[in-house]
């Protein structure tokens, strides 16, 4: 009976965490796009969350124009 309690406790828990971290995640994309769109002037809202635009986004900041990843 008490294991039952404790499991379903901590089952709660780990959706509680899990819900959180979904949140962020999508609090975070729409964050991106929206300041890429307005702050940016960016035409296309999911151009943000493109790999190629990233490499863009740290190439310019770190001076690399060889095009290869920074962090490989």
């Amino acid at each position: 009976m008490m294991k039952n309690k404790n499991l379903r406790y901590v089952l709660r828990r780990l959706l509680l965490i899990f819900i959180v971290l979904l949140l962020g995640f999508l609090a975070l994309g729409i964050g991106l796009m929206v300041g890429y769109v307005i702050l940016g002037k960016g035409q296309d809202p999911c151009a943000i969350l493109s790999p190629a635009k990233w490499q863009e986004l740290i190439s310019k900041f770190t001076g690399n124009k060889t095009g290869r990843p920074v962090f490989f």
